[in-house]
């Protein structure tokens, strides 16, 4: 099975998105068990608008539509983040390295060390 981004870089990327997110819950709302839910909406609007979280930033990957490179659709984010959450399609992988929230949701990580992490021009 060959990953293009690698496992310790995903870990990285959501180990970050989660320690942040755990942070706003306890300094904004006192409560951590908000921590899942906030995860979600940082996941969801960050990935709907700019194609990448800030663990994804931090990584150097971003979220694009598999077919065509572009930044993912508001039903991709939504349907991607979704799985995510769900945490075993995250762990679950086929022969490409793609999550089963990344088939499911027509998405791929794309790494922006790479020239073709890029984003396409319209």
């Amino acid at each position: 099975m060959k990953h293009e981004i690698s496992l310790g870089r995903r870990l990285l990327g959501l180990t970050i998105d989660w320690l942040a997110c755990y942070a706003i819950a306890q300094g904004f709302f006192g409560d951590t068990r908000l921590t899942l839910v906030i995860f979600f909406i940082e996941t969801f609007l960050l990935t709907a608008l700019g194609g990448a979280t800030a663990g994804h930033r931090a990584i150097r990957v971003r979220v694009g539509n598999y077919q065509t490179g572009q930044n993912p659709t508001i039903l991709q984010s939504l349907v991607r983040t979704i799985l995510l959450c769900l945490v075993v399609t995250a762990i679950t992988y086929d022969d490409e390295g793609r999550g089963i929230h990344e088939r499911l949701s027509q998405t791929k990580l794309f790494d922006l060390k790479k020239p073709t992490g890029r984003i396409l021009s319209a």
